[in-house]
């Protein structure tokens, strides 16, 4: 499963260089009644021209989303004006916080105002362990934020993003630390349709069908060990992109064996929409099935 480091702040602005520099891939922002901590179309663009994603979420006061159905309907609203100016592309989801320790029905009436405005195909909530299952259980949310607070160490694995304790300064701003955990988790870029990575996830069917196809070119031990280092190398390069492609200076095997992995990739997933910049991606989702078909 593929990862991405994202950070959120409500004060100060690290700027979209210093982000990357980072490797932060997403920044979730604000909207609100306080421009002080608003993302605007100005951040937004300089967030994009260094390759940094935005996530948007509503906030104004704490326990906002226990104000009943007319305040879910009104703050959608506003969310969706702000957001558009912004430049989020349509489509797009706004995440709504739940930033205490709610009773989850406490706050539906909220989230059904937000739906009834937006769709409930376009409505996130950010919120505790209680909160995310309640809402994503009773389809009034299509994304989730989890926090670690309010969660007594529990997880759901619906949530497509997950907040940590700690932080991390960077450019004199203290941010919240993030992971996002799906291809697509909200993000965006002004004016900018996400790509087919990341509204288009692979699914596990295409995963199988590729790796049973490149199963099949792997004659001999000695062909199976070396696709499988070359297997390896792109799990780990998936998983950090820093990692450069092989070269001539490299064990010459391993080049050998890598660029035919990454040929047979390509040519196996070309029936399945599978773009080549997803390859990296494949590489890690097939893993599993490539060794359980090859034992």
């Amino acid at each position: 499963m593929a990862e991405f480091e994202g950070v959120d702040y409500s004060s100060g602005r690290p700027g979209g260089a210093a982000l990357a520099a980072a490797g932060v891939r997403f920044a979730a922002r604000y909207l609100s009644h306080s421009p002080s901590k608003n993302l605007t179309a100005t951040e937004a663009g300089d967030l994009a021209a260094h390759g940094v994603s935005c996530v948007v979420v509503w906030e104004t006061t704490a326990q906002r989303a226990g104000a009943g159905r007319a305040a879910g309907i009104a703050d959608a609203e506003e969310a969706g004006e702000q957001a558009k100016a912004c430049g989020m592309p349509s489509g797009r989801p706004v995440y709504f916080a739940v930033d205490y320790d709610a009773a989850p029905d406490d706050v539906a009436a909220y989230f059904q105002g937000a739906a009834s405005v937006l769709g409930v195909a376009h409505v996130g909530a950010y919120g505790g362990y209680r909160v995310i299952k309640y809402l994503l259980d009773h389809g009034l949310v299509s994304w989730a934020w989890q926090t670690v607070a309010w969660s007594g160490g529990k997880w759901d694995s619906r949530a497509r993003i997950r907040q940590f304790a700690s932080t991390v300064r960077i450019a004199g701003v203290t941010c919240d630390r993030n992971t996002a955990l799906a291809a697509d988790y909200g993000q965006w870029m002004p004016g900018l349709t996400p790509t087919l990575e990341e509204d288009m996830p692979l699914t596990d069917a295409d995963a199988k069908k590729v790796a049973a196809e490149v199963v099949k070119e792997m004659t001999g031990p000695d062909a199976r060990d070396a696709m499988a280092m070359a297997v390896v190398y792109w799990l780990a390069r998936a998983f950090d992109p820093s990692i450069p492609l092989p070269t001539g200076k490299d064990v010459p095997g391993v080049v050998s064996q890598t660029a035919t992995l990454r040929a047979a990739l390509a040519k196996h997933a070309a029936g399945t929409g599978v773009t080549d910049a997803q390859l990296d991606t494949l590489a890690t989702r097939m893993v599993g099935a490539l060794v359980a078909q090859s034992k």
